[in-house]
């Protein structure tokens, strides 16, 4: 059973005891990423991450490493479009410790200049690593080209000649603006006191000010565009994407089983026909990437440049059968039971119950059960899917990308 606390400065509290336990796992989820801001600052929700680890008033960069090391606990961070979450995973007996360092983090980061200097180097470096990834290249510059000059479109990690631009004064002026009560909720899952847990956040937190929730704006309209970008690989990495639904939308569960049927696992309809049937490429898999606002299904695939005309046509005659035949209640139902059994073995992990617990309060206001996610995947209908992939994965609403020979294409 989950609890819920709120501080007086807002921050909100979501707690599940695991009697059973002897590790905690505790988050700090902050309402800020790239979806949050504007051309001048994209990256910054990056960079901020970052730099909470870089040191504060009370310890060194070192110190924040060499304490969560000492204590036998897993420290670090994500930043996503539309979340930052900091988290720690320890023994139940270091529980105040790890809260003390996140704590110490959130409130009292002195953002160095020297320190950004050098971070700002670190993050340039990661930026031209994706740069080097077809995958990541497909997967990002598809999302920025179907949402083009929204937010929700811009990468996370930002563009070089922007974040190198970042200055110290920035930076504070967009952590003030964000890392503020109303914007943050610590999610805990694991062995631990309720009362105890409530009465250290409130020690280590209760200075960060209440501030305002940050607002979502306007949906992205969705464009249909095809993104080219030639390199010397072996390989063409293609991504589709279609406009579909929202992180709130009670589709979702129906998301969740179409893709599963679709391209979510080995013996899904694409992975069974264009791999192992035809043979046509290595890599083939689809997965959905919702937000508040707007949603896309997208399909990713890695082949021969030679192939990709081939694995294209492949893909949209797969779609077009699954819509026009359905699918049987055999693959309905193997589908839902694969579905509910990742979610249960999932929640024996209390990292994954902190991470469920916490960002469903973060986006959706309200922390969901188990129970009542493993009801809504059972309640899908083979109609549900066929209806869903007929509203949503139509060919002439379909934008592409292509990375690697593009002149076949």
């Amino acid at each position: 059973m989950t609890h819920q606390r709120r501080l007086n400065n807002g921050i909100r509290i979501v707690m599940e005891e695991m009697p059973t336990y002897r590790s905690v796992s505790i988050g700090v989820w902050v309402r800020v990423g790239s979806m949050y801001e504007n051309r001048a600052n994209n990256g910054m929700a990056h960079v901020i991450e970052h730099m909470l680890f870089k040191g504060t008033s009370r310890r060194t960069a070192a110190d924040i490493a060499n304490e969560m090391t000492a204590i036998g606990g897993n420290m670090d961070a994500f930043t996503c479009k539309d979340c930052t979450c900091y988290y720690a995973k320890t023994l139940d007996i270091y529980a105040e410790q790890a809260l003390d360092i996140l704590g110490d983090m959130l409130c009292n980061s002195l953002f160095d200049e020297k320190e950004l200097k050098k971070e700002l180097g670190v993050i340039l470096e990661e930026i031209d690593m994706y740069e080097d990834s077809p995958e990541d290249l497909v997967h990002e510059h598809l999302q920025m080209a179907v949402w083009e000059n929204h937010p929700l479109g811009y990468l996370i990690s930002g563009e070089k000649a922007i974040v190198s631009g970042f200055t110290r004064e920035k930076i504070q002026e967009f952590f003030n603006q964000f890392y503020v009560g109303e914007n943050i909720v610590i999610s805990v899952a694991g062995h631990f006191d309720e009362e105890e847990m409530v009465n250290w956040i409130s020690r280590y937190f209760d200075s960060i000010p209440q501030g305002q929730r940050s607002d979502s704006g306007i949906a992205p309209a969705f464009r249909p565009v095809i993104w080219k970008k030639e390199k010397d690989i072996e390989q063409n990495h293609i991504s589709l994407a279609f406009d579909c639904c929202t992180l709130l939308s009670d589709e979702r569960y129906v998301l969740t089983v179409a893709n599963n049927l679709l391209g979510g696992n080995m013996n899904s309809r694409l992975f069974m026909k264009i791999r192992d049937e035809l043979g046509l490429t290595y890599a083939i898999y689809s997965y959905g990437s919702s937000y508040e606002q707007a949603g896309l299904f997208q399909i990713y695939a890695a082949m021969q440049p030679s192939q990709t005309e081939q694995v294209m046509e492949a893909v949209f005659s797969e779609i077009s059968r699954v819509i026009c035949e359905g699918i049987t209640e055999r693959e309905l139902d193997i589908a839902i039971q694969q579905i509910q059994a990742e979610l249960i073995l999932g929640y024996e992990s209390s990292y994954n119950r902190m991470s469920g617990l916490g960002k469903s309060l973060l986006i959706r206001d309200r922390a969901i059960p188990l129970e009542e996610d493993l009801l809504r995947i059972r309640q899908v209908s083979s109609e549900d899917v066929r209806q869903f992939l007929e509203k949503y994965l139509q060919r002439d609403r379909c934008g592409i990308a292509i990375v690697g020979d593009t002149r076949l294409y």
